[in-house]
């Protein structure tokens, strides 16, 4: 997905070992803790739903992906306990960290706020996948290193094939910046069931918790 992007694809295929009923374990940065991001978000998703191409996300399931864990039915409860334990502790090393959101931008799959600095959120999604390796080794660690992009999605695409200069011009109604600052990260146990990402909370870790 680009910002080049000229057209909607509808965000809701079935990605590669996904169907339905299945759900991953993975850590993002749940956004719960920021009120200037949900107010955003309520301020401009009307006017996204109304181009009829989006779906607005419901302000209590914004989040910033970060790494996946795998399939809740390929890694055992006291794996997953291990990895927990493992990231928690590389999670301790960091402090809290600061980052502005947006302006918003639009590709094929929705509109979303980028995370700057991109560095700032690499290093906490380093530490976590430096507690997978711990426990996984290295080379088992899911998912590619490079190419890690931070964001919080505001609305997803469920069409495909709409032209998004029209979505854009409505972003360039709304060409602001949101400060925030990024205390914890989670693991929790997402799905996709019902078009929209839904999860059950395992374990918050707030950041430099370890620090003195």
């Amino acid at each position: 997905m680009t910002t080049e992007d000229t057209k909607t694809r509808d965000h809701w295929w079935w990605r590669p070992g996904w169907k339905q009923g299945r759900s991953f374990y993975t850590w993002h940065i749940l956004v719960d803790d920021q009120p200037a991001i949900h107010e955003f978000a309520k301020q401009i998703q009307p006017e996204l739903a109304a181009t009829g191409v989006l779906g607005p996300i419901p302000v209590e399931w914004l989040h910033m992906t970060m790494q996946g864990v795998g399939f809740t039915h390929e890694v055992s409860a006291e794996t997953l306990n291990e990895i927990a334990t493992a990231a928690t502790a590389r999670l301790a090393a960091l402090g809290p960290v600061t980052v502005t959101l947006g302006p918003p931008v639009a590709d094929a799959e929705g509109v979303n706020l980028p995370v700057q600095p991109a560095e700032a959120v690499n290093a906490v999604r380093r530490a976590v996948r430096d507690g997978i390796a711990d426990v996984w080794g290295s080379d088992r660690v899911p998912e590619a290193e490079d190419g890690f992009r931070p964001h919080v999605s505001l609305a997803y695409s469920h069409t495909s094939g709409a032209w998004l200069e029209p979505i854009r011009s409505i972003l360039a109604r709304h060409a602001t910046t949101i400060p925030a600052v990024l205390a914890r990260a989670s693991l929790i146990d997402i799905n996709r069931d019902h078009r929209m990402y839904q999860w059950k909370l395992i374990r918050r870790v707030p950041f430099g918790a370890g620090r003195t």
